[in-house]
């Protein structure tokens, strides 16, 4: 589900957005939500200058990727390793797992 993920400092733009973002985050979730998404992302060229302006998408909301992150082994190795092992996650007391991994 997740191993196709663009890496971290890819720049995109997304479907009816003024801005172009970067992704600083993959596989995350808001705070006190129980959704997971594909991304997180702030402004670019700004940055992260206020956590509160971070935005949360999903591949299927890019319109088109302007500039694909640097991929060297670590990044190759962590989409192999565990972006290809998520599979279905969910939300679990704020941290997200692996839905085979729930307490039944």
């Amino acid at each position: 589900m997740f191993k196709d993920l663009l890496p971290i400092g890819s720049i995109v733009k997304i479907k009816n957005a003024e801005r172009e973002f970067m992704i600083c985050g993959r596989v995350v979730a808001k705070s006190g939500s129980k959704e997971v998404y594909d991304y997180l992302g702030c402004m670019y060229p700004e940055g992260i200058i206020d956590p509160s302006e971070l935005y949360f998408f999903n591949q299927i909301g890019i319109e088109e990727c302007v500039y694909r992150g640097f991929e060297d082994d670590q990044e190759l190795n962590f989409r192999k390793n565990v972006l290809e092992t998520l599979n279905d996650v969910q939300v679990v007391d704020g941290k997200i797992v692996p839905k085979s991994s729930t307490p039944q």
